[in-house]
């Protein structure tokens, strides 16, 4: 295991789900099920549009009595939180921006443990991620810093490419339908529960073998950007997929981007154009299920 590194996730937030139905009323908003959700553990979810493209992407627990914490990508709060609250309608629940009292960290070398399993330390919270040693630490914002040497965005933006894992960010809200990002493999899909905005297409992505888009991780030469389209070789005109994040280091870029699965199959793949950088597929870190 290597030393552990950390980096302070200055574009992460928290949102906070405060009251007697703070659970259930998140049980029916998103993908996964937060009526039975512990203390030991912490849920990766979506919230989808009706027409079950995600808005945002989230990882939630339970905080203190009657109160569920959720943290995510900053640039997609705000909206997350307007949207969500339209729904609260007579739930016991208040939901509010906690971002300002809280300090959300990226942690690698971490002892390795079963991704979404929780372990509190104090105040604080230490959420295992997919991927060997990852982690996500959520701590009051006056804790000194966690152990470990400061790495960059970059070195982060790495490691979650390595994992298979990407978050929505700002220029790809409403891009994905979650299994396009590979969200069910990753445990943000549940297909035991009730309904949420969108559960009928998602059900029917997974069962119905409709899905032609998935995620999948490259390497290149040249820096890329979220968002930025991808083009294969045979079709010009058309883009086979978008960036979903991406991190460099020593001249090279690994990233995750939402492909079209039979853009796979031959030719080449290039970003932002049929004349730019090539992309050179590597294997996804886990298996992806055969369509039923």
């Amino acid at each position: 295991m290597p030393e552990p590194t950390q980096l302070r996730l200055n574009d992460w937030g928290v949102i906070r789900a405060q009251g007697a139905d703070a659970a259930s009323f998140l049980h029916g908003q998103l993908t996964q099920d937060f009526a039975l959700l512990d203390r030991e553990h912490a849920r990766l979810a979506g919230f989808c549009t009706a027409k079950g493209r995600l808005l945002a992407t989230l990882v939630g627990w339970r905080g203190g009595d009657d109160e569920i914490l959720l943290t995510l990508p900053a640039e997609t709060l705000a909206a997350t939180l307007k949207r969500l609250s339209m729904f609260v309608l007579r739930a016991k629940c208040k939901l509010t921006d906690a971002s300002g009292e809280f300090a959300v960290y990226g942690l690698l070398g971490s002892s390795p443990v079963e991704a979404w399993t929780l372990v509190r330390d104090g105040a604080a919270v230490q959420i295992a991620l997919p991927g060997a040693g990852r982690a996500l630490r959520v701590q009051p914002l006056d804790a000194p810093p966690p152990a470990g040497a400061a790495m960059t965005p970059d070195d982060w933006a790495w490691a979650e490419a390595e994992a298979g894992m990407a978050w929505v960010r700002g220029a790809t809200v409403e891009a994905f339908v979650p299994q396009m990002i590979n969200f069910e493999v990753l445990g943000g899909v549940s297909f035991k529960k009730g309904c949420y905005p969108g559960q009928e297409i998602v059900a029917r992505s997974q069962y119905r073998g409709t899905l032609k888009r998935r995620l999948q991780v490259f390497e290149t030469d040249t820096a890329a950007t979220v968002g930025q389209e991808i083009f294969h070789s045979a079709d010009p005109d058309q883009p086979a997929g978008v960036v979903a994040g991406s991190g460099s280091r020593d001249g090279r870029t690994l990233l995750t981007a939402e492909i079209k699965l039979a853009a796979l199959e031959s030719g080449s793949l290039h970003l932002g154009s049929a004349s730019g950088a090539t992309l050179q597929p590597r294997a996804l870190p886990y298996e992806i299920p055969p369509q039923e």
